[in-house]
């Protein structure tokens, strides 16, 4: 069974699957600005690093960061939803046209995240709460987000959608008749709604930080596997809530 499962997802759309993603986060090392870049700015000023960055209050910054936020969000997610995608692969007896369906309205969910995710780092960012890396520069957001983050994985919304997650061939037998599309923004909506919050703290690691990318990815995946996110979900919101809870005390009164 095993054996048959790992040759299955050697099939062409497994393979294509695999290779997004890989180029997924190709495009965010390549896109993330060296440290000798971030380092010049102490010489020659931030206007020689504004120079560099797509952040700007044009349409043209916002369709950037819409592309920055969907790569980002395409190299994460994805990961995360692969026992889900297997599950439906079991299901549509590896049809794979149905599969690139389900994927594409699996990532029409997080395209629209994304939109929104970048109109809110412009307006951090022209509002002086963000660097132009989409770092917060400020305490008191950096805890209002980790507070909101941590709060938020006691939801029972979170808790909801993270039963769907854990269950992805219950959750695909009721909603087959449906078909891939459907399906795929339905597992899209899912998804967002259990890591739309841990997304938002890139705000608070970096945007372009590929390494804490690569943690919260793990995370979100662990979350998602059901004998092992049960016990990562509550101590993971007590350590947000409580490292909220430090930088907001020093943001209002340190």
């Amino acid at each position: 069974m095993i054996a048959a499962r790992i040759r299955s997802m050697g099939s062409p759309h497994w393979l294509a699957l695999y290779g997004a993603i890989l180029v997924s986060w190709g495009a965010l090392y390549v896109m993330a600005l060296p440290s000798d870049l971030r380092a010049s700015g102490a010489v020659y000023g931030m206007e020689f690093l504004a120079s560099l960055c797509i952040v700007t209050p044009d349409a043209g910054g916002y369709l950037g960061l819409v592309a920055m936020w969907a790569i980002m969000s395409a190299a994460m997610m994805a990961p995360t939803a692969l026992p889900a995608f297997a599950a439906y692969d079991d299901l549509g007896r590896g049809q794979g046209g149905g599969f690139v369906v389900l994927l594409g309205g699996f990532l029409a969910i997080w395209l629209g995240f994304s939109m929104l995710a970048a109109g809110l780092q412009l307006a951090l960012f022209q509002m002086g709460y963000l660097t132009l890396f989409g770092n917060s520069q400020s305490l008191v957001l950096s805890g209002l987000l980790l507070i909101l983050a941590g709060g938020y994985q006691f939801s029972p919304l979170k808790e909801a959608c993270l039963i769907q997650c854990r269950a992805p061939l219950a959750f695909f037998m009721t909603h087959w008749a449906e078909g891939p599309l459907r399906n795929g923004l339905r597992l899209g909506a899912v998804c967002l709604g259990c890591c739309w919050a841990l997304m938002l703290l890139a705000f608070v690691g970096g945007v372009m930080n590929l390494a804490f990318m690569a943690v919260a990815m793990v995370l979100m995946a662990l979350e998602k596997l059901p004998e092992i996110g049960r016990h990562i979900t509550g101590p993971l919101g007590l350590l947000l809530l409580g490292s909220g809870g430090l930088s907001l005390s020093f943001g209002l009164f340190g």
